[in-house]
């Protein structure tokens, strides 16, 4: 089934690689995310958007290995001791086995202020479990990640410096692909640095949704 979404390209972008508060060279980062290994069908989709931006120089596109979907971060692993992180993993692994495996669809990108993203639809699905795994991390830690604006979406490109958007938009307009479906069958659990203007992850621990395989 493909989901319709309204894309709503912003006319200028910014530069993504500003340091975060708590953010410095050499720390890392625990986070709940959603990992895309051996998911030919999306790298495709990726590839097609990404051959028609590969000659902007203000974007950094993302490789295979480090597309994900931003869901919950947890803390610096400087931060968190190993108890508290056990803790986190069985309650994730408690919490994802009762729910339900999001089926999402993925197919047009959006120029948002910092990055160029596919949107995950419909939201809803992807929202439920961010909100199991948000209990689980609460559960475990006893400490609320309080609440943020969230919608749904795996980033292809992050953008290095300021421009407008117009021709960045054009280009992708023109890309011809159709949706991609996607059944999610597990979340995992990553340790990531951002030390090379990208987001790459040393560890991640794949916990199963439902009665999936991890």
């Amino acid at each position: 089934m493909v989901h319709h979404t309204t894309i709503e390209h912003v006319p200028e972008v910014r530069n993504h690689w500003w340091w975060r508060p708590g953010w410095r060279e050499g720390r890392h980062y625990y986070a709940c995310h959603l990992s895309f290994e051996d998911r030919p069908e999306l790298y495709t989709l990726v590839d097609r958007y990404q051959g028609a931006l590969k000659t902007f120089p203000v974007l950094d596109l993302i490789p295979h290995p480090w597309l994900h979907l931003t869901m919950q971060g947890v803390g610096f692993t400087d931060e968190i001791n190993n108890e508290t992180v056990e803790k986190i993993e069985d309650a994730l692994r408690s919490n994802l086995q009762r729910t339900a495996p999001p089926v999402v669809t993925f197919h047009r990108p959006v120029v948002v202020p910092e990055a160029i993203y596919l949107p995950a639809l419909p939201a809803t699905q992807i929202q439920d479990l961010r909100a199991a795994c948000r209990t689980a991390i609460t559960t475990a830690q006893a400490i609320d990640p309080g609440p943020r604006p969230y919608r749904p979406h795996v980033s292809i490109a992050y953008v290095n410096a300021a421009s407008s958007t117009e021709h960045i938009a054009q280009a992708l307009d023109m890309v011809d692909a159709g949706p991609v479906e996607l059944t999610i069958s597990h979340v995992s659990l990553m340790v990531f640095h951002r030390d090379r203007r990208m987001y790459e992850w040393t560890k991640a621990t794949r916990i199963p949704i439902g009665n999936n395989p991890a």
